[in-house]
C-alpha cells in the first residue's frame, strides 16, 4: 500500500527522459520495486491455478508492460519448476479517459475468441471500478470456466465503485499516474517508472 501521503522519490535518483523532466512531480513507484512485485503476483498465480489452462486476456493500452512482464515471470516460473500451467494469450483494448477525466463511457474493442476465455484477465489501473465492471460483464456472456482479474494499481478514491480486483499489486493514492505504459493522452508510455503527473503538464499535453 503506498499511503497519501507518501513522500516518493526525487526524480534526480531516477533515469527520467529529459523531455519528461519538467512535467512530473515525483516517482512514485520506482521500476525495480514494481518487477518486484510483478514477479510475486506471477507466483501466486501460478499457485492459485493449480492445472488450469490460463487465457491471459492483456487490456491495452495500459495495461501492455505489465502483461509482458507478468508473462515473462510465469513463463519462467513454467521452465523452472515442478508446477506449471499452460497459457496462451488474447488482447482487448479499453478507452475510458479523456486527458486526466475518467468518462462514463466504456468503449472496448477486440478479443478474437472472447468463447474460449478460462483463466486471467489482466488490466493496467482499477479507479473507480466501471471499466472492470463493463469487461467482467461482456466476458460473462462467454460462459468461462472461471476469470480472475489482476491489477497492478488499484486507486484509493471516492469515486470507487467498491470493486477489487483478484490480485492487486499497489494500492495507490487518487493522484494521476503515469509511466510504466500508463499515459496521459498517449505521453508518458516510454517512462520506466510509476510517477505523479504535475499539473503543468495536463495543460502542456491536453486534447
Amino acid at each position: 500500500m503506498i499511503a497519501d501521503d507518501e513522500e516518493g522519490h526525487d526524480l534526480d535518483l531516477f533515469c527520467v527522459p529529459r523531455h519528461y523532466e519538467n512535467d512530473l512531480d515525483k516517482v512514485i513507484i520506482p521500476h525495480g520495486l514494481i518487477m518486484d512485485r510483478t514477479e510475486r503476483l506471477a507466483r501466486d498465480i501460478i499457485r492459485d491455478m493449480g492445472g488450469h489452462h490460463i487465457v491471459a486476456l492483456c487490456v491495452l493500452k495500459g495495461g501492455y508492460k505489465f502483461f509482458a512482464d507478468l508473462l515473462d515471470y510465469i513463463k519462467a516460473l513454467n521452465q523452472n519448476s515442478d508446477k506449471s500451467v499452460p497459457l496462451t494469450v488474447d488482447f482487448i483494448r479499453v478507452k475510458s479517459y479523456c486527458n486526466d477525466k475518467s468518462t462514463n463511457s466504456v468503449k472496448v474493442i477486440g478479443g478474437d475468441e472472447l468463447s474460449n476465455l478460462a483463466g486471467k484477465v489482466s488490466v493496467d489501473i482499477v479507479e473507480t471500478g466501471r471499466t472492470m465492471q463493463t469487461l467482467l460483464s461482456l466476458l460473462s456472456e462467454c460462459n468461462p470456466k472461471m476469470v480472475k482479474v489482476v491489477s497492478l494499481l488499484v486507486k484509493r478514491t471516492p469515486r470507487s465503485s467498491g470493486y477489487r480486483p483478484d490480485y492487486i499489486g499497489f494500492e495507490v493514492p487518487d493522484a494521476f499516474l503515469v509511466g510504466y505504459a500508463l499515459d496521459y493522452n498517449e505521453y508518458f508510455r516510454d517512462l520506466s517508472h510509476i510517477c505523479i503527473l504535475n499539473d503543468q503538464a495536463k495543460e502542456k499535453y491536453k486534447v
